[in-house]
């Protein structure tokens, strides 16, 4: 079964789920109309801009988001106007003069049929306008394809994969609205006449657009469970997940004991770098006769900021020697695609080898990588020799960088070497982490033990709870969940967190106009003191000048359950992904 197949079933399920309801009313005013001329255009709008939008807001970050937002505004008011319409005749045959003329300019002649055509473009724009509105629940099979636009950058696949999707729930709405259709006539039978049906259904659409207007909608359907089709997209899900998923804490080891193998195949290409840092533009013609590393990293990664000790003295000891370090810089976050944040956080952490700006993820797509941090080395004839995914592994890397360099007639430095990285950079505790990464948007939440669940994209007031299970957290206050974050809409506002594990790091950001947010921090309740992270002094206070991975607590004896709260003195802080050490 292929991946649009299984999102068109994903799309079907969604007549199951709470989150189609809020639109139910604006279908359903199409009910006992040709199927044809107003069911079906309203279907297919509907389905082309929930497609376009979301592959926007995949591909395109927050600029995307904001402008759907005004797009939501108009639709409300003109899913409004549509609405008064029924209630009002007047203002219906108002409204329908300039589509009836338009439909008279468009015939073919006079056998065209100008109300035909305004049926058509009215429910066009009606379709257009509830795809808009319409914000389906973020459930496996939409996370999935959401997850892969954003490593895989922009593609026509994305776009029909949310256009298969939106094609299945328009499917089941179809059939939902040919069943209303058939039993209008059941209806006009009893005391109802057809301007009572109209008013009815007028009054449901105002309804719903002041449910939907006022966030109404998202708060009481927030409280209702649809675990039983949302159950059904993850089984679908598990036929066709695509290996493993995109990260690696832990090294996958080189065994030189091991047979080696020859190739791995050919240097892929370089070119789809957006921006080179450090150098112009590499080839793997340019690096010809040359040992390359190439490391995947992000900057906001706490797994590829314990690597980067070792790669910078790797570049620096055998730079000499033949030794080319390339580092591809591709983001997991909207924030990490900017090439300023880029360029800034290459000079804050001391790189001087080249970087290549991945931010459309062309070059991770070119040796199909899947893990940050990974190694791959490639020899002095251009061949991808070996591998290595996730931190650890250091001491058998280099001495593959040294067979490397010996077998391309170089002069190799003898030893390894044993940085000592200091603050985020720093080596993991020699005890694993028994909490593990928490992302806090609610694409990817999980843990998330607030009364209510997340809701989407709307400012609410959230309340904490008296005691958490580890890897469990809340928020406290008003905040906004978005699909990679949770925005501060208040000051003071508040997340808690249980944890076990020496470190404890959050990837958060100032306010979106740049002004730096203040916060304070508490362990089991009280300032860490000693236990204070590289980013927060002993009375747990600290301040968010940019968007990056914070330290906040290093334990310095153990590594024991402790419970962490973090609270922002300004509005606007942004966090996205709590990991360990």
């Amino acid at each position: 079964m292929t991946l649009a197949a299984v999102a068109y079933l994903g799309g079907v399920l969604t007549i199951a789920s709470p989150c189609v309801w809020p639109v139910l009313p604006f279908v359903f005013s199409r009910a006992g109309r040709p199927f044809a001329s107003h069911g079906l255009p309203m279907l297919a709008g509907m389905a082309l801009a929930f497609a376009g939008v979301a592959s926007l807001a995949a591909i395109g970050g927050a600029w995307a988001v904001a402008l759907n937002e005004y797009g939501r505004f108009a639709a409300i008011a003109w899913i409004a106007l549509c609405g008064c319409a029924l209630l009002w005749p007047p203002l219906a045959d108002a409204l329908g003069r300039p589509f009836v003329a338009l439909g008279q300019r468009l015939s073919a002649g006079p056998q065209g049929d100008p109300a035909r055509r305004s049926g058509l473009l009215s429910s066009a724009l009606l379709g257009l306008a509830t795809g808009l509105l319409w914000t389906p629940c973020a459930g496996p099979i939409l996370g999935l394809i959401l997850a892969g636009a954003t490593l895989n950058g922009a593609s026509a696949t994305t776009s029909l994969l949310l256009l298969a999707y939106a094609a299945g729930a328009c499917t089941s709405l179809a059939a939902a609205l040919v069943l209303g259709g058939r039993l209008r006539p059941l209806v006009k039978r009893t005391a109802l006449s057809g301007a009572a049906i109209r008013r009815v259904a007028g009054a449901g659409i105002l309804v719903g657009v002041a449910l939907i207007a006022t966030g109404i909608d998202t708060r009481l359907l927030s409280r209702i469970s649809f675990a039983a089709p949302a159950g059904l997209e993850q089984s679908l899900v598990e036929r066709v997940r695509p290996g493993p998923p995109p990260a690696s804490p832990v090294a996958q080891r080189v065994d030189l004991s091991a047979p080696r193998v020859l190739s791995e195949g050919d240097f892929p290409s370089l070119a789809g770098a957006t921006e080179w840092i450090g150098s112009g533009p590499l080839t793997p013609e340019s690096l010809r006769g040359k040992v390359v590393l190439v490391d995947f990293w992000t900057y906001s990664c706490i797994n590829c900021l314990r690597t980067l000790p070792y790669v910078r003295a790797w570049a620096q000891k055998y730079r000499d020697a033949g030794l080319v370090v390339v580092g591809v810089h591709a983001p997991e976050f909207a924030f990490e695609k900017r090439p300023e944040n880029v360029r800034r956080a290459v000079a804050d952490l001391g790189i001087g080898f080249p970087v290549a700006v991945d931010s459309d993820h062309a070059v991770w797509r070119a040796f199909g990588n899947q893990y940050w941090p990974a190694f791959y080395f490639i020899d002095a004839q251009g061949r991808v020799r070996d591998h290595q995914f996730g931190e650890g592994g250091y001491q058998r890397a280099e001495q593959l960088i040294q067979q490397l360099l010996a077998e391309a007639g170089g002069v190799v430095p003898s030893g390894v070497v044993s940085p000592q990285g200091q603050g985020v950079e720093a080596a993991a505790a020699p005890t694993p982490a028994l909490s593990e990464e928490s992302y806090l948007g609610y694409e990817r939440a999980d843990g998330f033990a607030s009364p209510g669940r997340l809701e989407r994209d709307r400012a609410r007031a959230y309340s904490g709870v008296a005691s958490l299970a580890r890897d469990h957290w809340t928020l406290d206050g008003q905040w906004t969940a978005e699909r990679d974050r949770v925005v501060s809409a208040a000051a003071h506002g508040r997340i808690a967190y249980r944890f076990q594990a020496r470190d404890l790091h959050l990837v958060l950001g100032p306010a979106a106009d740049g002004r730096p947010v203040h916060f304070q921090v508490r362990v089991d309740g009280r300032p860490p003191l000693a236990d204070h992270g590289f980013d927060t002094d002993a009375q747990g206070r600290g301040t968010i000048d940019r968007q990056r991975l914070y330290q906040l607590v290093r334990q310095r004896a153990g590594s024991a359950e402790r419970s962490f709260e973090i609270e922002f003195i300004e509005p606007g802080a942004q966090a996205y992904v709590f990991t360990f050490g």
